[in-house]
C-alpha cells in the first residue's frame, strides 16, 4: 500500500445546535469536497453532538472524502471541561454498515474508531489549542480558541 498525504482545508466556523463548530476538510481532490457531500454531512451533524454540560459549547469536525465512494464526518466535542467526546457518521462505505455507495447517505456506525491517519492531525492541534485558550489562562477565551486552527496544506504539514 502506498501512503500519500491528503489536502487539508479549513472552512469558516459554523454554529449548530448551540455549539460553535471548527471545521477541517480532508480530501485528495484539489477541487475539495463536493457541495452535496458537505451539505449531507452537516445535516447529520446535530445527531453527533452531546448534550450541554456547562463546558463552553465547542466542537471541531473533520469531514473526509475518501478515495473511493466513502465520506466520513467525525465530530469531536469538548465536555466535562477537558474531555473530548467523539461521534462519527459514514456514507458510501459498505464496510462500515452503509446501505449503499452514495457519499451523501450518512449513517451512524456503532464502532469504537476515532479516525484514520488523515483525520487525526487536527486532534493534537485542538488539544493544545484547548489548553492554550481555555484551560491555562485565568479567563478562558472561546473566541481565541475558535480562531486557532491548523494551517491549510496537507494532513502531514505539522
Amino acid at each position: 500500500m502506498t501512503f500519500k498525504e491528503k489536502l487539508l482545508t479549513v472552512p469558516p466556523p459554523i454554529e449548530v445546535a448551540g455549539r460553535r463548530i471548527k471545521r477541517y476538510h480532508v480530501t485528495a481532490d484539489p477541487s475539495g469536497i463536493a457541495p452535496e457531500v458537505e451539505k449531507a454531512a452537516y445535516e447529520i451533524l446535530p445527531e453527533l453532538l452531546p448534550e450541554p454540560d456547562g463546558t463552553p459549547p465547542a466542537t471541531f469536525v473533520v469531514l473526509h472524502r475518501g478515495g473511493d465512494s466513502g465520506a466520513y464526518l467525525n465530530a469531536y466535542s469538548w465536555v466535562w471541561d477537558n474531555v473530548l467526546h467523539f461521534r462519527g457518521a459514514s456514507a458510501g462505505q459498505s464496510a462500515l454498515g452503509c446501505p449503499d455507495l452514495d457519499p451523501t447517505h450518512f449513517v451512524l456506525p456503532d464502532l469504537p474508531w476515532i479516525g484514520c491517519v488523515w483525520e487525526l492531525p487536527p486532534i493534537l492541534h485542538e488539544r493544545d489549542a484547548w489548553v492554550r485558550h481555555m484551560l491555562a489562562p485565568e479567563v478562558p477565551d472561546l473566541d481565541a480558541y475558535m480562531t486557532d486552527t491548523l494551517p491549510e496544506g496537507t494532513t502531514g504539514d505539522r
